[in-house]
């Protein structure tokens, strides 16, 4: 069969390799896809002191983005256990409860650094308005947020 388009039709050589040139763009397409998909840490921007660190978690926190709140979260299993339990209270507010955390403002009371890679922060926000201490830590020159000794008064 000659390879030509005539009158609207084209041969099944044609079509093969229309159909073989889509399978690589769509395989392309999909193999990016996956990239960016798992390379989500990406979308967030390490924090550049314990300041930015803790209104970013906080932040997270009262929008409901606990994949962010866990970017700036110190990884051990005692604070990944209290995100978790934070995350399911936040789970479980009616859509009007998390809209007033979402729209609340950080108001930040104090920061204390207890020596230069500890620092506490004491904040409210505008919603609920309990004052509430955690520590935030540098550990590998990146600023986190640890949850063990969070105080709320």
């Amino acid at each position: 069969m000659p390879a030509e388009l005539s009158a609207g039709f084209f041969t099944f050589a044609d079509a093969n390799v229309i159909q073989s040139e889509s399978m690589k763009r769509l395989f392309i397409i999909l193999l990016f896809g996956c990239g960016v998909a798992c390379n989500n840490d990406s979308n967030f921007k390490k924090a550049e002191d314990a300041q930015d660190a803790g209104r970013q978690f906080i932040r997270a926190s009262l929008d409901g983005n606990y994949e962010k709140a866990r970017f700036y979260l110190y990884a051990d299993s005692t604070n990944q256990f209290l995100l978790d339990r934070w995350k399911k209270n936040y789970d479980n507010l009616n859509t009007d409860e998390k809209n007033k955390y979402r729209d609340a403002e950080i108001v930040v009371l104090n920061i204390h650094p207890l020596n230069d890679s500890v620092i506490t922060y004491q904040y409210y926000n505008t919603y609920k308005k309990d004052t509430t201490t955690i520590k935030i830590l540098r550990i590998s020159q990146e600023w986190l947020v640890d949850l063990k000794e969070f105080i709320k008064y």
